[in-house]
């Protein structure tokens, strides 16, 4: 977790290394659009989903992946609401997050 006003990519970049392989596609929203952070993400040999800003050149990306964005966004929203449980039993989060969306999927 970063603090408020502080931007997410130098965080992403720990996060990438912790994996134990590099994911096949990695989209991000316009926030992420940049061209150094782009080349980053094919050298690690990921494709990246980020559109270019509105002030940039077009830059090619499959727009099906950036287009299920929203899925995966409003999951986290929903799982948001599991948030006393987690918060109250971190030891077990990833359990509580598994049973969340269990609900949730259960609940649609």
């Amino acid at each position: 977790m970063t603090p408020g006003q502080a931007h997410e990519l130098p965080s992403v970049m720990a996060l990438l290394d912790a994996l134990p392989t590099a994911p096949r596609y990695i989209v991000c929203d316009r926030g992420y659009a940049s061209n150094p952070f782009r080349e980053e993400l094919w050298s690690r040999g990921s494709r990246p989903v980020i559109p270019p800003n509105r002030n940039e050149l077009p830059v090619s990306y499959p727009k099906w992946a950036y287009r299920h964005l929203y899925l995966v966004e409003n999951l986290w929203a929903r799982l948001k609401e599991w948030r006393a449980v987690v918060a109250r039993y971190e030891k077990i989060s990833a359990f509580v997050i598994c049973i969340a969306t269990a609900a949730d999927h259960i609940k649609t």
